[in-house]
């Protein structure tokens, strides 16, 4: 693709970044194949090339409205375009650009930005979100229906075991995790527990920086992801073998510090080694013999593979393929590379489109009426199970499970 973007524009490194990925595309429009909202919605501009196209225009000095805006809002970042392009479009990359390009330029609604500033202020901040959650669950028998699916009940939990291992894993927890769903990350530990791995544990357990990149916080989600490299690299220093995270989300996100801060002369070199060092369960536990959680008969499953796993990690098939290995009977799954519309804030930003998403996801699950459905990220697992009585879980609480069995 050629562009005429400002000298002015290109001197800087997001439009250098942005030029280049620009350049890279070809027009063939695979992307819209697969592009869940293009899929959705049936308009050019809800789809990746529609949205290069802004982002170009943008770029090289045209009219910036509400509806750029809306078009790039509506995109969920979930990267299936980059999965089917033959050309290597870093799209998402370009998205972040464009995103917060416009965020500068078209102000908000009132309503919209106060929705923004409540998000960006509670979801990364573990205890405001605790309490909100908590207060959520006290009332939640006097909530309207559509207000009592988004709050999950509390769930009772074992505690994380104590015993000390030679081979040592760093384990990032996360902001809403730990109150919603706290039994994915003991289940976790008790597993690698199992295998002879020590699961360290922090303190400080904080956001990993995705909430504020996808409300376009930039400055804020720097700010973060610094902060957690200086609380972080004491531990590569000792030796963990990975950071890990069990959300899927929050792995993709730790592996992209270094691309976040490829440009910062204190940061780029720590920032390399923490990405180099990030890790999903799946990469840990894949190397590993996992034989004492295979069950003694099938049980018959459908899996869905977060847009972070299978698009955002590349790490299509891996969870599968170790389900299957331990007795799993994985149903086929129809359109499995498209979203499940939950992609971080964007179920609250975005509700009606992403129901839509959702209900497509949730009749392909349980088309060939499966026991239970497994993912690998807390929003998908809370998204899902909002619009399903069948219950959702994550992968590596069967594995707990099925090594208790």
């Amino acid at each position: 693709m050629q562009t005429n973007i400002p000298q002015s524009i290109l001197d800087t490194p997001q439009g250098k970044e942005a030029n280049d990925i620009l350049r890279s595309c070809v027009h063939c429009g695979f992307c819209t194949a697969t592009c869940p909202t293009y899929q959705e919605l049936g308009d050019e501009l809800d789809g990746p090339r529609g949205r290069i196209y802004l982002i170009k225009d943008m770029l090289e000095g045209g009219d910036v409205s509400e509806k750029t805006q809306l078009h790039l809002d509506k995109c969920l970042t979930c990267r299936a375009c980059e999965t089917t392009c033959p050309s290597g479009v870093e799209f998402a990359h370009l998205a972040e650009i464009g995103k917060a390009m416009v965020e500068a330029k078209v102000q908000r609604p009132f309503k919209q930005r106060l929705l923004r500033s409540v998000l960006l202020h509670v979801l990364p901040s573990r205890t405001l979100f605790s309490t909100f959650l908590g207060l959520g669950r006290l009332f939640r028998p006097f909530l309207p229906e559509k207000l009592k699916k988004k709050i999950p009940k509390s769930q009772k939990t074992a505690y994380f075991p104590k015993k000390e291992h030679l081979r040592k894993v760093l384990l990032i927890e996360g902001c809403v995790q730990p109150a919603m769903s706290p039994e994915i990350d003991v289940a976790t530990a008790h597993v690698l527990d199992k295998l002879g791995i020590q699961t360290l544990r922090l303190l400080q357990a904080q956001c990993c920086g995705a909430v504020e990149n996808h409300l376009n916080a930039k400055d804020a989600a720097l700010k973060r992801v610094r902060l957690n490299i200086d609380l972080w690299m004491p531990y590569v220093e000792l030796g963990v073998e990975a950071i890990l995270s069990t959300a899927s989300a929050c792995a993709l996100e730790i592996k992209e510090y270094a691309h976040l801060l490829k440009d910062d002369p204190e940061y780029a070199e720590n920032a390399k080694i923490i990405s180099a060092k990030a890790k999903d369960i799946v990469q840990v536990l894949a190397d590993e013999d996992l034989s004492m959680f295979k069950l003694a008969e099938p049980k018959r499953i459908a899996f869905h593979a977060p847009c972070t796993l299978q698009h955002g990690q590349q790490l299509k098939g891996s969870v599968e393929s170790l389900l299957m290995g331990l007795g799993y009977d994985l149903m086929p799954v129809q359109d499995a590379h498209l979203c499940c519309g939950s992609s971080g804030t964007y179920s609250i930003l975005q509700p009606e489109l992403s129901k839509a998403l959702r209900n497509h996801k949730v009749k392909n699950l349980t088309a060939h009426n499966p026991e239970l459905i497994a993912t690998a990220n807390i929003g998908c697992l809370h998204h899902m199970q909002a619009g399903l009585k069948t219950p959702v879980l994550h992968w590596t609480t069967l594995l707990k499970q099925g090594g208790e069995m």
